[in-house]
């Protein structure tokens, strides 16, 4: 073999290396999957659906009301939950419909029939959604572990935004 042919050779090999590393870097801290376990989130996203979450977004940007995040549960669990209380907020729901600060919101992701039981935030021992704390409730609010049961969330526990499911591959799709 020619030096040449080695020289070209190496330099293959480390343009390979280097989107390798390049890869798992970006997987590491920047996207990553997660499988959804159970039907909290149905109709949105059923049990089995893999998702992929921006790592980054959040916190660089203010979590905003609606959007779906992954957050760490139990020390070895995830959950995906929507937002819907913000810091600062008063959140009340009663006879199936949310206020936020006293005013009447539409949550349009549900279905008709989703039903949500009269809950408020003082239910949780505060007045207002403290600060770096989010209130996250599942989409089938029949079947679901979420703030009314486990409490505020911290920000710092929150994992990634969920905004592209891949799987199945039928259903591939942005997630608002």
């Amino acid at each position: 073999m020619l030096w040449i042919d080695i020289k070209e050779f190496v330099l293959d090999i480390l343009k390979y290396v280097i989107t390798a590393v390049i890869v798992i870097i970006i997987f590491l801290y920047v996207v990553s999957l997660q499988q959804v376990v159970g039907s909290s989130m149905n109709p949105t996203l059923d049990d089995g659906d893999v998702a992929l979450l921006n790592k980054i977004g959040h916190r660089f940007f203010d979590i905003e009301r609606n959007e779906i995040v992954a957050l760490k549960y139990d020390d070895t669990k995830y959950l995906i939950k929507r937002v819907i209380g913000l810091p600062g907020e008063k959140i009340e729901y009663k006879n199936n419909r949310l206020y936020v600060d006293g005013q009447g919101y539409k949550e349009t992701f549900l279905s008709d029939d989703v039903a949500t039981d009269d809950f408020s935030i003082k239910d949780l021992g505060y007045d207002v959604i403290p600060d770096n704390m989010y209130l996250v409730l599942g989409d089938n609010r029949g079947d679901s572990l979420d703030s009314r049961e486990i409490g505020l969330i911290k920000k710092d526990d929150i994992k990634g935004k969920v905004f592209l499911r891949i799987w199945p591959l039928n259903k591939i799709k942005f997630i608002k």
